[in-house]
């Protein structure tokens, strides 16, 4: 064994403290490895939809990516803000899958669609995903940029995102700065959510939920990434159905649309939300939509964006943005 390996060991390089595999393994020395980083890839003109893109800072640490589909240049649009999954740990808004998914969604709606990049933890802890995406979110809605002021229509805004992404579109909805707002809609693909107490139809599913639920004996995911959270994953945040909660009919928005995978063991949580946003947002018009895939997984979409499932999850979102 060599000097310098010796020291890493003594120094707890290669013990793990946490391990939230595939997502991120902390070791006691501080060092991280994150297995699914995914390519990044560049900005432009997307061969397959025309779709042109570009990257614009919106604070010094975080960046949004603007996506204007072709031959939409004269007409305004409905405005799409994706926030990507991970974790919170894991995810930019440069990655492949993302790229890929936005493209295609701009194409399929059409919109300007606008992807986040926010910081990750445990470098930058919660609220820092929270508040740089209440940040680019705000700064969407000022229109500042030439593409969102000539062809953005900011009645109509949408957010949407998927796992992490869509329990970031639960909080800026019912955040207070979004009341006034405007927001036409939010969509949630397999919203992460959760809840120390098992819900209905989820009991036998808890022990293959380790990267939601944290595993026996251990510190779980979002306590790591949210470590003032005093109830656990029964902070509001992270369980909107928690007692004492902010109540649902405070979301800032005109309808929902939540989007749950048979396979996913996140699926009865979102169905929970879909059932109690439909309670709190009752009116002459059905305000919430509940869509399910059949036969896939979590964020299968992204995985594989040509396979049939995921074309109709494609269509069904671009069916709720361009539904007046």
């Amino acid at each position: 064994m060599s000097d310098a390996t010796a020291t890493a060991e003594r120094g707890g390089d290669n013990e793990v403290a946490h391990d939230f595999s595939p997502l991120l393994v902390v070791y006691r020395s501080g060092r991280l490895e994150r297995p699914l980083i995914l390519p990044l890839v560049t900005t432009g003109c997307d061969d397959a939809t025309g779709v042109v893109s570009k990257d614009v800072p919106v604070s010094p640490s975080s960046f949004v990516r603007l996506y204007l589909p072709a031959g939409e240049k004269l007409v305004k649009l409905p405005v799409v803000v994706y926030f990507h999954g991970g974790g919170f740990v894991i995810g930019s808004a440069a990655t492949c899958v993302y790229h890929r998914c936005l493209n295609d969604l701009a194409t399929a709606c059409p919109a300007v669609a606008v992807s986040v990049d926010y910081r990750l933890a445990p470098e930058h802890l919660l609220p820092a995903a929270y508040e740089d995406s209440l940040a680019a979110l705000k700064w969407v809605l000022s229109a500042s940029d030439p593409w969102l002021a000539a062809h953005g229509d900011l009645a109509r805004v949408f957010l949407a995102g998927d796992s992490a992404g869509g329990n970031i579109c639960h909080h800026l909805a019912m955040h207070p700065d979004m009341r006034d707002a405007g927001l036409r809609g939010i969509v949630l693909i397999h919203p992460w959510f959760w809840g120390k107490e098992p819900i209905s139809g989820e009991q036998e599913h808890r022990r293959s939920a380790g990267r939601a639920e944290g595993r026996q004996g251990k510190k779980g995911l979002w306590e790591f990434v949210c470590p003032d959270a005093a109830d656990g994953v029964d902070d509001p945040r992270m369980n909107p159905m928690a007692t004492g909660a902010p109540e649902l009919e405070n979301l800032a928005c005109e309808k929902v649309m939540v989007c749950v995978a048979e396979g996913d063991h996140l699926r009865w949580r979102g169905k929970a939300y879909a059932e109690a946003a439909a309670r709190a947002k009752k009116g002459p018009e059905p305000a919430v939509e509940l869509f399910e895939s059949e036969g896939v997984g979590h964020v299968f979409y992204l995985l594989d964006p040509t396979m049939e499932k995921a074309k109709e999850l494609l269509g069904r979102i671009a069916a709720f943005v361009d539904a007046e």
